[in-house]
């Protein structure tokens, strides 16, 4: 009997051990989805966030807005906020096979209370008059108070919005809890539109969220989101009571996944890719941090991953993809780079001083800011001394992705002509052929249209420096080192590539750069062979001319 009974038992273990592998591999994992219930009702995985909201709704303040990058977790984020404010804790507790999560051990005494939650990520405001803003803010405001049995009232949908505010608090006898997600897409849909257009819609969204200033003691709770602070006198000239979160470090991960979250609630996940693919644990963890990690949002030593790219990967068996960055097109920032005419290779290591780095001003709009909050570029050092931050790409998926966007930009080459040489480049420099990368990069730009290159050394290094990042080389322009800067250097695994470039020269006169200048020097000793490159650029033929290298064994 004990032997059956023991059986019983392991049988039922073991059903219990698959069910949990069925729920957290196979299928349940929320890409896209970002209501709260449905996520805890149907058990998909959910990295509980509950512990840092907590802190945030028990905290002094009241007022809060918060800044992230698109697909980063606000909109869910705002959906758990709805779900504790209406006092759901049956969906905090166990549920769909899926562990209580954290708020449900802390001090929180789910009383209820009424919710006022817009999102303006539900419509497209691109080149649309104010007054379709106007509707779809109607239409939001008539919902909420239908589904509490109330009335919107007033001429003018600013008042409407403040009388719904006092109407609900009267009714409820409680504070009225405010969340408005993705804030500013009504503006950020029309960057590129006409200025008189779009001052009309700033306006319009200043003036109604102008009301929750002077609804603040109406209010219990209030949290705005969106991708940009617009600043001066734009929207939050009147919203200046807000609590900002975005650069706050005790709240640098309450959107994004840390590493030990990721190891704490997906490894199930990845023993599943591990088991399906053959490949090493180490090595495809830290190919995982290098493609999908790295976002910082304060000086506090805290990376994330980014949710929307890193579950795609999952969801795909662990194929490393630009998920994230496929999903919206930075044509406009590739415009305001090239308008600014901002030095490409200086996007790594970009320093910016907090003031400007923490507004975006739409009349006086600087590339950095843009960049930062765009999630293009990330956080990756903080001098306190000088209140200044170091930015540079997140991770591979941005850098490589967006330096071709750049270089679609720059030159303008067929996706057949550059699938034609993606691997041969990048393979060339790892077997230390030289002159089989030359010839890539000759073929590459032979596809150039004519008008338009310019006839400039700087614009046929910048070039080459993309064509190098867009295939996920590990390449550095315009180092500087003690005697100098170097025009471009290519590290792989075994070598190191110098390369100077000249313009209607000769490619002797950029070799004895090279010498004289001892660019190589910090390599000396490094074990990999280095290669000195001179490479001429003829504006004539619009593409590399002489170019000679020597090779120096380590």
């Amino acid at each position: 009997m004990s032997i059956i009974y023991t059986m019983i038992i392991l049988l039922y273990l073991t059903l219990l051990v698959d069910v949990y592998y069925f729920f957290t591999m196979k299928q349940l994992l929320p890409i896209g989805i970002q209501d709260f219930a449905r996520i805890r009702e149907d058990g998909f995985v959910y990295v509980d966030k509950t512990a840092r909201i907590h802190e945030l709704i028990t905290g002094s303040g009241a007022s809060f807005f918060l800044s992230r990058p698109r697909r980063f977790g606000k909109s869910l984020l705002c959906s758990t906020l709805e779900a504790i404010f209406t006092g759901r804790r049956e969906l905090f507790g166990e549920i769909a096979g899926r562990p209580a999560l954290a708020i449900n051990s802390l001090d929180w005494g789910w009383e209820k209370h009424p919710v006022i939650k817009l999102s303006l990520n539900v419509a497209n405001f691109t080149n649309k008059d104010p007054n379709y803003l106007i509707s779809v803010l109607d239409d939001a405001l008539d919902n909420i108070a239908r589904r509490n049995g109330l009335e919107v009232r007033g001429p003018f949908v600013s008042l409407r919005f403040s009388n719904l505010i006092m109407d609900m608090c009267n009714l409820f006898e409680k504070r009225v809890v405010v969340i408005i997600d993705e804030y500013d897409k009504p503006l950020l849909d029309n960057m590129t539109a006409d200025k008189t257009l779009r001052d009309a819609m700033r306006d319009e969204l200043r003036g109604f969220y102008g009301v929750l200033k002077s609804s603040d003691e109406h209010l219990r709770f209030l949290l705005l989101t969106g991708v940009t602070k617009f600043s001066k006198v734009s929207i939050f000239s009147d919203l200046n009571h807000l609590d900002d979160l975005t650069l706050d470090p005790s709240y640098a991960d309450i959107c994004g996944i840390t590493q030990e979250e990721l190891e704490r609630d997906l490894i199930p996940v990845i023993d599943n890719i591990l088991e399906e693919t053959g490949r090493n644990r180490e090595e495809y963890m830290e190919n995982l941090r290098l493609y999908y990690d790295g976002y910082r949002f304060s000086e506090k030593l805290l990376k994330v991953y980014n949710p929307f790219g890193l579950l795609s990967h999952f969801k795909k068996g662990g194929k490393f993809d630009p998920y994230w960055y496929e999903t919206g097109t930075p044509d406009f920032l590739v415009k305001l780079i090239t308008e600014q005419k901002i030095n490409i290779a200086n996007l790594s290591k970009m320093l910016v001083g907090f003031e400007e780095f923490c507004k975006y001003d739409v009349e006086h709009m600087k590339a950095e800011p843009v960049l930062y909050q765009s999630g293009y570029l990330t956080i990756t050092d903080y001098n306190d001394n000088r209140n200044r931050f170091t930015l540079d790409f997140p991770n591979i998926e941005v850098r490589s992705s967006f330096m071709k966007s750049l270089l679609r930009q720059y030159l303008q080459v067929s996706e057949d002509r550059s699938r034609a040489i993606i691997f041969k480049l990048p393979d060339a420099l790892e077997d230390g052929e030289i002159e089989e990368a030359i010839e890539a990069i000759r073929q590459y730009m032979a596809g150039v249209p004519y008008d338009i290159i310019k006839e400039t050394e700087s614009y046929f290094q910048t070039v080459t420096f993309l064509i190098f990042k867009q295939f996920g080389l590990n390449c550095r322009a315009e180092l500087r080192i003690a005697d100098g800067r170097i025009d471009t250097i290519v590290e792989t695994k075994d070598f190191v590539y110098c390369f100077e470039f000249k313009m209607d020269k000769t490619a002797d006169e950029a070799l004895a750069q090279i010498d004289t200048k001892e660019y190589l020097l910090p390599w000396t000793g490094s074990g990999k062979k280095l290669f000195k490159v001179g490479v001429n650029f003829d504006s004539e033929k619009r593409n590399i001319g002489e170019w000679k290298y020597v090779a120096v064994d380590p």
